[in-house]
């Protein structure tokens, strides 16, 4: 019996998965991508919960990077709006603005006589002046090594938490360090004002007028290993199960699912052990809410210095005000629970960084909260914390996997993931070759 044939098979249209599609019909080849939900985006999308469109998971977009660089490929516009400034610092209950100038030492000179020092640390390491810290000291204990001000460890803290979903003391030193110090500190970004889908619903349609496939509500069942290689996949639609034979495939479903899907045997003891031993997913609580005051007039992220679980929040309509119904406005806020790498009271935690909302937006008593969303296990914030992170390549040439379990050390977000999908369409195209199918 035969079955369709591609010359690629991604599973799930998150960040990384879209992306891979996305350089594989630029380079000419025939595309198939399948994701189980009945959206685009996986954990970077969005829906609407009562007129309000609400993020699902990430919201802020980079700009001048891969991610930019992707759309492009397809000659896709980003449809984001930048704010200006584009991220804040509140400290004891003052806006500290770095887009000024100054750095590190603005934002900690008040705080610490270290700041210098600290500010001076990433700049060593970059230029080559000294060394990373081993692999096993904590951010957190680097840290020490410089301040013992409490003020500044959370502030730290919330860094860690704001962008790996990490508490300073999860965080390999080591990682941090690599992601200041080479890709950059405050950068560029902006937000889609159709919520974070609208943006991948674009780069589908640039995927499409390529030639590429995209069944969603399409979860993949199996991988199909044979000789030593992946040959195709089963996907359930519409509740039948049908074979799709690929020469490669890429997964976007992270490392762990990719073994079961392909089977413990077919990817080898050692890989399956690997897999237990470093990878190590992160969980965050993301809130949702409006009010029709606003709490604080910033257009872009605020990150605080004065909390226990909130590390940052936005208002969305500050630059896209039709992402709520007139006369409100929408936030999204971002909490880290302790530990997040591993096992947390839910409920507990969802209350301390309700709290810290409470403590530092009195107007947050009068909220409509819209949706609380707990991204653990199977659908966590991270699929991997940085420093723990496998290589894409797996046991068999011709399967790899994306996403933020197989990231670049020490990257961070939705655009470490564009990259790892990137990077698995050109080891991809190392199979296929490049060009059009004859």
């Amino acid at each position: 019996m035969t079955h369709p044939h591609y010359d690629a098979v991604v599973i799930g249209a998150g960040a990384g998965g879209m992306s891979a599609a996305a350089h594989l019909v630029a380079a000419g080849r025939r595309v198939l991508l399948v994701e189980s939900q009945d959206r685009l985006g996986g954990r970077a999308s969005s829906e609407e919960i009562d007129g309000f469109i609400v993020n699902r998971g990430a919201i802020a977009i980079e700009r001048g990077s891969g991610f930019e660089q992707t759309f492009e490929l397809l000659g896709v516009p980003l449809d984001v709006r930048e704010p200006q400034p584009a991220t804040v610092f509140r400290i004891d209950g003052k806006i500290i603005d770095p887009s000024k100038g100054g750095g590190w030492n603005l934002i900690l000179g008040g705080l610490t006589k270290a700041a210098a020092k600290i500010g001076a640390s990433f700049g060593d390491v970059r230029k080559g002046n000294a060394d990373l810290p081993e692999e096993t000291l904590s951010t957190e204990d680097w840290l020490k090594k410089f301040t013992k001000n409490a003020t500044v460890h959370r502030l730290f803290r919330n860094f860690c938490a704001a962008i790996w979903a990490a508490n300073a003391d999860e965080l390999p030193a080591r990682a941090f360090l690599t992601y200041f110090a080479f890709k950059g500190a405050f950068k560029r970004f902006g937000f889609c004002p159709r919520g974070t889908i609208g943006l991948w619903n674009d780069l589908g349609a640039g995927i499409r007028a390529r030639g590429g496939e995209i069944w969603l509500d399409a979860p993949v069942s199996k991988i199909h290993v044979e000789g030593g290689r992946a040959t195709g996949v089963d996907v359930v639609r519409k509740g039948v199960t049908q074979r799709i034979d690929a020469s490669v495939v890429i997964s976007n479903v992270g490392p762990s699912a990719t073994i079961r899907l392909a089977g413990e045997q077919a990817m080898g003891e050692a890989y399956v052990a690997k897999a237990r031993q470093v990878l190590r997913p992160a969980a965050n609580i993301v809130v949702n809410f409006a009010t029709q005051q606003r709490l604080i007039d910033q257009p872009g992220l605020i990150t605080f210095a004065n909390t226990e679980r909130l590390c940052n929040l936005g208002e969305l309509t500050a630059m896209c005000p039709e992402m709520a119904p007139p006369g409100w406005y929408l936030y999204v806020a971002y909490v880290v629970p302790k530990p997040a790498l591993g096992d947390f009271d839910e409920k507990a935690e969802t209350e301390l960084g309700l709290q810290d909302l409470r403590n530092e937006f009195p107007g947050f008593a009068d909220a409509k909260i819209l949706s609380i969303r707990v991204m653990r296990d199977e659908w966590p914030a991270q699929r991997s914390c940085a420093g723990y992170d496998l290589p894409q390549e797996t046991p068999l040439p011709n399967l790899w996997n994306v996403g933020d379990a197989v990231k670049d050390y020490g990257g961070g977000g939705t655009q470490a993931c564009v990259d790892t999908g990137r990077e698995a369409a050109h080891k991809a195209l190392g199979v296929l070759g490049v060009g059009k199918v004859a």
